[in-house]
């Protein structure tokens, strides 16, 4: 057996058509390596489901068993990119795939100060406030 060589097995497969993909648990036998990255298994996965794009096929939640050689995780395979990103629950792991992009969020000091000019005007011109405030950062 060589030194980099790397089974892949999967349990529990399953075919969800209600969500556009096949889920399954990966088993992945690594002797000899301290982990396989999720690039090479999702290549390896993608041709062997003929998944047409490997970018479509999801993995998360890999633990290493104790004294290594043997990984566990989950895979979403879905039949296009832009069902991941409809039906693919956890934005994070599209973006950690490269999916999508990451959303810029305000700062948290913005957002008060923003919120604490909105509370200072009454009457008819309050929304507006509250709208330019919201523009403003």
């Amino acid at each position: 057996m060589s030194e980099n060589a790397v089974t892949i097995r999967t349990r529990k497969f399953m075919s969800n058509p209600l969500l556009n993909r096949r889920q399954c648990i990966v088993d992945v036998h690594h002797p000899g390596r301290a982990n396989v990255s999720k690039e090479e298994l999702r290549e390896k996965l993608s041709k062997t489901f003929k998944v047409s794009d490997p970018l479509s096929v999801i993995l998360f939640d890999f633990r290493t068993a104790f004294g290594g050689g043997k990984s566990t995780g989950f895979c979403c395979m879905y039949d296009s990119v832009e069902d991941a990103k409809k039906f693919h629950g956890m934005k994070y792991q599209l973006w950690r795939t490269g999916v999508i992009d990451k959303a810029e969020k305000k700062g948290r000091k913005g957002i008060k100060e923003a919120k604490n000019r909105g509370k200072k005007i009454r009457g008819l011109g309050r929304r507006l406030a509250r709208k330019k405030a919201r523009c403003s950062e």
